[in-house]
């Protein structure tokens, strides 16, 4: 479940950015680790790494995401700045998604984590199931 957290613009104009700390409940920043943290989040940004993509790309780029969830998370990292919508006005009407600066900025943070993933899988799903047999049989794992 997601709480908001909500501080007018001017205090936040006048909070210094020494000042911002995700570990604070009430620190913005903590919202934005929590946006770009969402399984969908993370994928939207990569699939949209080599360019505008419209709405069917990437549902069919995006597996298992439902159009209902694609469109939220799209909705959130456009509020957020991280990516653009573009509407062409023709029949049928074409909507174009791609990554705004912002969400240029931080796409090697989410490749990385991507890739990182990628490479360990197995060594996660190895630690998975060495926990659950150690569970099954009573044991605490280590």
């Amino acid at each position: 479940m997601r709480y908001a957290v909500y501080i007018s613009k001017e205090r936040l104009a006048a909070q210094s950015r020494t000042d911002f700390d995700a570990f604070m409940a009430t620190c913005p920043t903590r919202q934005v680790v929590s946006t770009l943290g969402d399984k969908w989040a993370g994928l939207v940004v990569n699939a949209l790494a080599g360019g505008p993509k419209r709405h069917g790309e990437l549902m069919r780029r995006i597996n298992g995401a439902s159009q209902k969830m694609l469109t939220h998370t799209l909705r959130t990292l456009e509020r957020d700045g991280l990516v653009s919508r573009s509407v062409t006005p023709t029949v049928p009407m074409r909507v174009d998604y791609e990554l705004t600066a912002l969400g240029r900025d931080v796409l090697p943070v989410l490749a990385a984590l991507k890739a990182w993933s990628e490479a360990h899988i197995m060594e996660v799903l190895e630690a998975r199931d060495s926990y659950d047999a150690a569970r099954a049989m009573g044991e605490t794992p280590n």
